[in-house]
């Protein structure tokens, strides 16, 4: 006859074997693989179902509600055997988006400088935003803003004006993380929406301002990268709003304030790891130039923030 594997607690509450988790020869994977396929079969109403009856996030696509479905079932029948240790790499996610300044259709020698530094704070443990920062920045090799960039970003010529210019913000973003013991008590990631705001944005921004890119800043989470992979979508499903209605939430506040957009990005990373996935950097800088980095790579938070050395 035809085996169905049911998904239910009773299942999550079997005995432990000697085996370890990583041998993959284990019934156990062959236990998931079977539930895997069940799950393939099931239809959306089903998929909604069962995840309301472990109490898990019923809103989605259906791709994303088989995948939080699948890594359930998965953590579930591995905790049988092994308690997992932690459920993410690092204590704190950064999100940063920065805004820049720009021209409608940003011509090849226009010189973006960052006017908006936001933060973050996404505490893994709790899967909640703890803390935020956010700072102006006065622009000076193009002072003022057009009228593109105002209308775009919501940031007026009156605010950076005001505001700081970007090696003191630098320094407060630097103090702000120390304070919160980044890098010294807590491991931590930055996390960006893509590859621009470090390898562009920023590493264009330090130069401008004769200071060395730095270090906490040369490896990051790409959140498209990760979503892309852990859902197994295309490139071009990986837009902040397209990453944000698959997953079944709305935008919330104005799209291009950097504050809210990091706020949002930080939502898509709290729901991936609600279901499961396990960010990491899988980018950095090297030598000026942006590259991968792999997932087989040794996994280390970004080191205690400190304020870069001038640019002679």
């Amino acid at each position: 006859g035809r085996h169905h594997c049911r998904i239910s607690d009773q299942e999550t509450n079997g005995k432990n074997t000697a085996a370890s988790v990583n041998d993959f020869s284990d019934p156990v994977y062959k236990e998931i693989s079977m539930t895997n396929g069940y799950i393939n079969r099931m239809t959306r109403e089903e998929l909604r179902s069962k995840l309301a009856e472990f109490k898990l996030e019923t809103r989605g696509v259906k791709d994303v509600l088989k995948k939080r479905l699948k890594n359930y079932y998965k953590k579930q029948k591995l905790m049988q055997k092994e308690p997992l240790n932690g459920d993410s790499y690092y204590d704190y996610i950064c999100v940063v988006d920065f805004e820049a300044t720009c021209e409608e259709g940003n011509p090849p020698e226009f010189v973006h400088e960052i006017i908006e530094f936001p933060i973050v704070l996404v505490n893994t443990h709790t899967l909640e935003i703890e803390d935020t920062f956010q700072q102006y920045v006065k622009p000076e090799i193009n002072p003022k803003l057009s009228n593109f960039c105002i209308n775009l970003t919501g940031i007026t010529q009156d605010i950076v004006d005001k505001a700081d210019t970007f090696p003191q913000v630098l320094q407060n973003v630097i103090e702000w993380m120390r304070q919160r013991e980044l890098g010294t008590k807590y491991s931590y990631s930055i996390l960006t929406d893509g590859s621009w705001d470090m390898s562009k944005f920023l590493n264009i921004q330090c130069r401008t301002s004769r200071i060395k890119y730095p270090s906490f800043a040369k490896k990051w989470i790409n959140i498209r990268k990760s979503y892309g992979n852990f859902y197994k979508v295309p490139r071009n499903q990986t837009k902040l709003a397209i990453m944000l209605e698959n997953l079944g939430m709305n935008y919330d506040g104005r799209p291009h304030s950097g504050l809210d957009d990091s706020k949002n990005i930080a939502r898509i990373a709290i729901r991936m790891l609600q279901d499961g996935c396990k960010l990491r950097v899988n980018e950095k800088m090297y030598a000026g130039q942006l590259m991968t980095v792999s997932s087989s790579a040794p996994l280390e938070g970004a080191p205690a923030p400190q304020m870069p050395h001038s640019r002679n």
